[in-house]
């Protein structure tokens, strides 16, 4: 090695450990003119998004009554979804790394419209279950696509909050969705309700055909504080302890998710006895309350990273945390009590979403950034292959269908916890960013 690269390898080191020891504060740029506005149009993409998967919890009752499915196929059902979204992820951020988000986004757009108004007639098991999983394969990619959209507008310093924005447009889209929807279900049918989000679908994608612009912020033009390689093997980067870590939190938290996605109207009506009209806004309780958590998660992490405090510890108690709530919901009475703590359950954990992605982006050069978000979210994902059909499994064969609820939720809480305890223990990219910066011109491989 020249001594001129050995001086700049070792500046870089400098200012990495002095960056997350916290002696001096990172020095924050503004952002490009029309970032806000992309903002603005990713979190309506995401808001649909989450309407789409949502709807299938909220028509629950309706549809196994006119199928006469039993609670294991219509778990099947749900797990349908995620049956190409991980592939789907995967293949989506590799072709990003090289194509415009802008025209993957539109697709995508446009996907979730068409496999939404088959609905509208009548249709069968089958039917469903085939535009569920068309449905799937266009919004595996969503949430990492859009995320690496955002981060072409954002330097690494200032990305947590517009992350935990375009996330609140889940938790927005489902307490936004889940009553209107409801009031469709129960004043026209669950048909219609399929129809109104293939409407908005369509709307979406022509806004985002005349508004939606690419960042400049690509590989060659990135100003991230964090010195990573330009590019580094795949195989150091996914057998990374920090990236292990986001992705093993993130699977515990999309395990209830997904779970209360297809189940949580169910529950409701067949556990708790709700009439399927109440059942709007307390399937959007968990939602309204992530929209509170995350956003404050998304500025408290960025206080974090300015201060140099470790902040993968805070996301990886957030679903911990969620998970012991879901796992002690069982052996509490009442039902306020349940819905509280379902509700803690399914809305603490989304806190993973922000700290986990905006991790990952820290750490991972930006030539690889969309492939590694991508594969994260189908890792993460693939708890959606499972969480479903277990669910509906258990209730199928419990005594009463709520005491098949309780050990469902039990098992989500446990699953949840080990996956937080994990991200606590091993989620650290201070230590990964000086490591791979100590050994930058070993790092570079070229087209990985």
């Amino acid at each position: 090695m020249s001594v001129q690269a050995s001086r700049s390898t070792s500046a870089k080191i400098r200012e990495t450990a002095v960056r997350y020891s916290g002696v001096t504060k990172t020095h924050q740029r503004g952002t490009p003119k029309g970032a806000w506005l992309v903002v603005a149009l990713l979190f309506l993409f995401m808001l649909i998004n989450f309407a789409d998967k949502a709807v299938i919890g909220i028509a629950a009752v309706p549809i196994m009554q006119e199928l006469q499915l039993s609670p294991r196929q219509f778990g099947l059902l749900g797990s349908s979804f995620y049956l190409l979204f991980a592939v789907s992820a995967i293949v989506t951020g590799f072709i990003v790394n090289r194509v415009q988000t802008r025209w993957a986004l539109l697709t995508m757009g446009l996907v979730w419209a068409l496999t939404q108004f088959p609905m509208l007639g009548t249709v069968g098991f089958a039917t469903l279950v085939a535009c569920r999983v068309a449905l799937g394969a266009g919004e595996g990619p969503a949430y990492p696509v859009a995320l690496h959209s955002t981060y072409k507008w954002f330097p690494n310093e200032l990305r947590t909050l517009p992350t935990a924005i375009i996330a609140q447009g889940a938790g927005i889209g489902i307490m936004v969705a889940l009553p209107l929807l409801n009031w469709v279900i129960v004043n026209y049918s669950w048909h219609w309700a399929f129809g109104v989000l293939g409407i908005a679908g369509l709307a979406w994608s022509a806004a985002w055909l005349v508004l939606g612009r690419e960042g400049s912020m690509t590989a060659a033009t990135g100003t991230d504080a964090t010195p990573t390689p330009e590019r580094i093997a795949y195989g150091r980067l996914l057998l990374s302890p920090t990236i292990i870590a986001c992705w093993c939190a993130s699977f515990g938290a999309q395990w209830g998710l997904s779970q209360a996605l297809s189940w949580q109207g169910a529950f409701l009506v067949k556990g708790l006895g709700f009439t399927q009209g109440s059942i709007g806004l307390l399937g959007a309780l968990p939602a309204g309350a992530s929209v509170i958590l995350v956003i404050a998660a998304g500025w408290a992490s960025q206080r974090l990273l300015a201060r140099g405090v470790a902040r993968g510890i805070f996301g990886g108690a957030s679903v911990a945390v969620g998970g012991a709530a879901l796992a002690i919901m069982p052996y509490v009475s009442g039902i306020s009590a349940k819905i509280a703590l379902s509700t803690i359950g399914v809305a603490l954990p989304s806190v993973i979403y922000v700290i986990g992605n905006a991790v990952v982006s820290e750490i991972a050069p930006v030539a690889q950034r969309g492939a590694l978000l991508a594969i994260g979210t189908a890792v993460s994902t693939s708890a959606g292959l499972l969480a479903p059909y277990v669910m509906g499994s258990v209730v199928e064969t419990a005594a009463t269908p709520l005491d098949g609820f309780n050990t469902g939720f039990m098992i989500c809480g446990v699953i949840m916890l080990v996956g937080g305890v994990i991200g606590m223990s091993l989620m650290r990219p201070e230590r990964e960013a000086i490591r791979w910066a100590s050994n930058m011109p070993e790092a570079i491989v070229g087209r990985a």
